[in-house]
């Protein structure tokens, strides 16, 4: 059993490479759990780490849909879940009212209609549980949002059913994999907390770095490969409000290329200065650079 799933680890762990994404097999191993258990994955960790990216490639191998729910303050449950259709339910009762007279209704069956499938939208939570085949449901940032937004994620994650009030409560046809997403930017409550389970995503290794970057920017010569990866890898243990994420660093190799930098030495330095915004993206990080920081960091490359 043991070597079972060992062999399936290493399986998924190869198909996520083949489709772009180097993953631990730390992280491997909770993906299977979640598919296993039916749990959603929460996964923290910095802005910049690749959490998104995880849900978009497990879509993409599952050969599946990906639904979206981006968090931000003052997200509630109606832009998360559902609304009505308003204009058309406004318009369908002055209509009802013009021809009342020719076809009337009494006032249950008036509302009954108003509040029908057909007014319905659906949001991202609706439409993940109403799938016929089981999508990768995105939950992003989910921090941004408030506690009071945890609060109706409760049901969803606990049954997979929600409550419409007007047309009861709707079960799921298939149940998603959930990927929940947190940036660590507030504390998340104790009882999300407890329906998932969990994953924590560092910044890359230089091992893992270089395998990335070699597999984004294949064009890269490998020496300038590396010495980005160390370049990047020396930058993060600095003293930065935004330290550069895996994502800073393919950009950053790509502004290189643009100007024919394919190596990084102190001689090169102004050089690369002007391929800094690629990399350094506020203005107090950016001011911790000057020509002899980046000479001597090109330097020890």
């Amino acid at each position: 059993m043991a070597s079972e799933r060992l062999h399936e680890v290493g399986g998924l762990q190869d198909e996520l490479a083949q489709a772009g994404y180097i993953a631990e097999r730390s992280l491997v191993a909770a993906l299977l759990l979640m598919q296993d258990l039916g749990r959603p994955l929460l996964l923290e960790g910095d802005a910049g780490v690749g959490k998104t990216e995880v849900a978009k490639v497990l879509a993409q191998i599952r050969g599946t849909r990906l639904i979206r729910l981006q968090c931000y303050e003052g997200l509630d449950a109606h832009a998360a879940m559902y609304e009505w259709n308003y204009q058309r339910q406004l318009l369908a009762i002055k209509l009802l009212e013009h021809g009342e007279r020719a076809n009337s209704k009494d006032l249950a069956q008036r509302e009954q209609d108003i509040f029908s499938e057909r007014y319905l939208l659906e949001r991202p939570l609706l439409q993940a549980i109403r799938c016929e085949v089981p999508p990768v449901l995105l939950i992003d940032e989910v921090d941004r949002a408030d506690e009071a937004f945890e609060a109706y994620l409760l049901e969803l994650l606990s049954d997979y059913q929600l409550s419409i009030p007007e047309l009861g409560t709707v079960r799921a046809k298939s149940i998603p994999l959930v990927v929940i997403t947190s940036n660590g930017t507030r504390e998340l409550s104790d009882a999300l907390r407890r329906r998932c389970l969990y994953q924590y995503i560092d910044y890359p290794d230089h091992a893992k770095e270089l395998a990335i970057v070699r597999q984004k920017a294949p064009d890269a010569p490998a020496a300038l490969a590396a010495q980005v990866v160390a370049f990047v890898q020396s930058v993060r243990h600095m003293e930065l409000q935004k330290k550069p994420g895996i994502a800073e660093t393919l950009d950053w190799t790509a502004a290189l290329l643009r100007l024919d930098i394919t190596v990084l030495d102190k001689d090169g330095a102004e050089q690369i200065m002007e391929t800094l915004s690629a990399l350094i993206k506020t203005r107090d990080d950016r001011v911790a650079f000057p020509r002899e920081v980046v000479a001597r960091l090109a330097a020890a490359c």
